[in-house]
């Protein structure tokens, strides 16, 4: 009867290739991609290797060695930077009208933080609609990110029109101009937004911050990680605090890391 022969030493050398990939980048970078679901990140950077035309991760990270461009095009397949403007639109009308309220009665100069936050869609959008409540000498807002690419990106400012397709009318007029086939941020709504590089698995948290928004990227770790960062995220809010997490990232048991819910995808610090 005709069989599949798998040739075990094969598959055992390409997990260590990988492990050996994943101990080197750890090194460089601080960036731990065993925390990673594992299938997804193999597959984005065999992709990227196969592309170029090599063999193995050892060669990926031998060329990422000699060419500082494709550390870049590697880091931008390890962070995976999707974002756009008032995404979710419903989720941070919840925000504006429900959750905010209770945030800024309790501390009328929020500590606010936008951790992963890519290529900076996600923080002016909150400092856009902080400064629907307050005057924009008390809006401040933490935006953090791992990728150094995506925050020089961020500090730009200027979006095509993709980035856009969420936000509402209103906003968009009041606080972008168009120049060619971009739009630029206002420069006053720029300067609410302080961009940091961090690394949300191994740097520290900051302390006492009102509303930590973290969304769209939990999906992307494995179990283990997570809960890591839920407790993480406990101890960087005060108590009241909101963390606001995406529509596929729902914590099935708040209670665990001392949270409760307050709306759907918002989980308030017991």
């Amino acid at each position: 009867m005709p069989f599949l022969y798998i040739d075990r030493g094969e598959e055992q050398a390409t997990m260590d290739d990988y492990a050996q990939f994943i101990a080197k980048v750890k090194r460089k970078t601080g960036i731990d991609l065993s925390l990673y679901k594992e299938a997804q990140m193999r597959r984005r950077l065999a992709s990227l290797y196969m592309k170029k035309g090599l063999k193995s991760f050892a060669e990926l990270f031998a060329a990422m060695e000699k060419e500082p461009a494709l550390w870049h095009e590697c880091l931008d397949r390890m962070t995976i930077n999707v974002s756009e403007f008032y995404r979710n639109a419903k989720r941070w009308e919840v925000l504006e009208h429900t959750i905010l309220p209770r945030l800024l009665a309790e501390n009328p100069r929020p500590n606010v933080w936008s951790a992963a936050c890519s290529t900076g869609e996600e923080p002016y959008t909150l400092a856009m609609v902080l400064a629907k409540r307050l005057p924009l000498h008390r809006v401040s807002v933490l935006a953090t990110d791992i990728d150094d690419n995506a925050l020089a990106r961020a500090r730009l400012g200027l979006y095509s029109e993709r980035s856009l397709v969420e936000l509402p009318e209103e906003m968009r007029k009041k606080f972008f101009t168009k120049e060619g086939e971009y739009y630029k941020i206002d420069e006053k709504i720029k300067q609410t937004v302080k961009f940091q590089k961090h690394n949300l698995l191994a740097d520290p948290f900051p302390r006492n911050m009102d509303l930590i928004v973290c969304r769209n990227v939990l999906i992307y770790f494995t179990e283990e990680a997570k809960r890591m960062l839920y407790r993480k995220f406990h101890d960087a809010l005060r108590t009241g605090g909101v963390l606001f997490v995406g529509s596929t990232e729902q914590i099935f048991n708040p209670g665990l890391y001392g949270f409760e819910v307050e709306e759907t995808f918002f989980y308030r610090k017991k």
